[in-house]
């Protein structure tokens, strides 16, 4: 073997037990005790932390360093690395999983063809209840990992990008993050065929087509790509837009209700929320948690919905009062 293949195969030896006599792992690399020490300094040199135990019965061990150096591994460990990640990325929390799409972009990268094959097959042989268990992001792992690298490398691509009722569309965008939001992947990115910035969800998308066309980074609107994305879904699946004035402090409303919708102060030092919600109940439990009167200005089928709520737990004290007379 050459110095740097017989370098790479000792890396993998000492990647794969913990503890090498010395007298053995010369023999394996059939080389001598002192050639085999200076193929050990060049691992040293690249950052590798090998340990030497001397004397009788010594020999050689990775120990751990102050960072990760580059591993070595085996085809069916390459391949056993790519369906963990994977896994983490359909279920994993949010920022664990971004972080498993990274690494996945970095290993996909140079994995040969035939081992990414051998994942996929893996992945689609998995018996039907597990998958269905296992797996929350519904995402082609080439498209996501092709994306990753996208926003990474700050490099415009094209895809093709099926809407909701199913129109097909091609866009040609700057990448700009990923964020895993509950059972989905979204691409927070700058359209440059309209001007603006929008979310794709990365299940409809397909065929991403890198440009080689780098750009500068723009600035997400509000700073925060993954609060960028919780806004556009609820704004997109909400049916109600609820516009109040509280009787209460803005900070106080903020910290509150800020994350359901948009908090402004008012002159009078009242505060002002516009939220959008799917269901009037759910606004209306919104709204009393804050513990202060509200004055409604849209939309005018909320008031029918509170005087509901409020017919109910009128009913419930009059029960109450029925039982005990007591309580007044």
């Amino acid at each position: 073997m050459s110095t740097s293949t017989r370098v790479l195969e000792l890396l993998s030896l000492l990647q794969n037990h913990r503890f090498w006599p010395g007298d053995e792992l010369a023999r394996r690399l059939e080389v001598s005790p002192r050639t085999l020490r200076r193929d050990v300094e060049q691992l040293r040199d690249l950052g590798y932390p090998v340990q030497a135990h001397r004397g009788v019965g010594g020999g050689y061990q990775l120990a751990p360093g102050g960072s990760l150096p580059p591993l070595v591994m085996e085809d069916t460990e390459a391949v056993a690395v790519v369906l963990g990640l994977r896994r983490i990325a359909d279920r994993g929390a949010d920022n664990i999983a971004d972080a498993a799409v990274r690494a996945l972009t970095k290993v996909v990268a140079v994995l040969p063809a035939r081992l990414r094959r051998a994942a996929d097959d893996l992945h689609a042989a998995m018996p039907r209840s597990e998958q269905t268990a296992s797996t929350r992001r519904d995402a082609d792992i080439g498209v996501l990992t092709a994306l990753a690298a996208a926003c990474r490398d700050h490099e415009a691509v094209a895809f093709a990008y099926r809407k909701r009722h199913g129109e097909q569309s091609g866009r040609q965008v700057e990448p700009h993050a990923l964020v895993p939001h509950g059972a989905l992947w979204y691409l927070v990115a700058f359209d440059t065929g309209v001007g603006d910035w929008r979310t794709f969800r990365v299940d409809r998308v397909a065929d991403v087509a890198p440009t080689r066309r780098r750009f500068r980074p723009r600035a997400v609107p509000g700073g925060d790509a993954a609060a960028f994305v919780t806004a556009g879904i609820v704004t997109a699946s909400a049916r109600h837009r609820v516009d109040v004035t509280i009787a209460a402090p803005v900070d106080r409303v903020r910290a509150e209700a800020g994350q359901w919708g948009e908090v402004t102060e008012d002159a009078d030092g009242t505060s002002r929320l516009v939220l959008h919600a799917e269901s009037l109940d759910w606004a209306a439990f919104v709204l009393g948690s804050l513990g202060a009167s509200f004055t409604i200005h849209e939309p005018p089928e909320l008031a029918d919905r509170l005087d509901a709520w409020a017919e109910l737990f009128r009913k419930a004290v009059d029960a109450d009062r029925t039982v005990d007379g007591t309580r007044d």
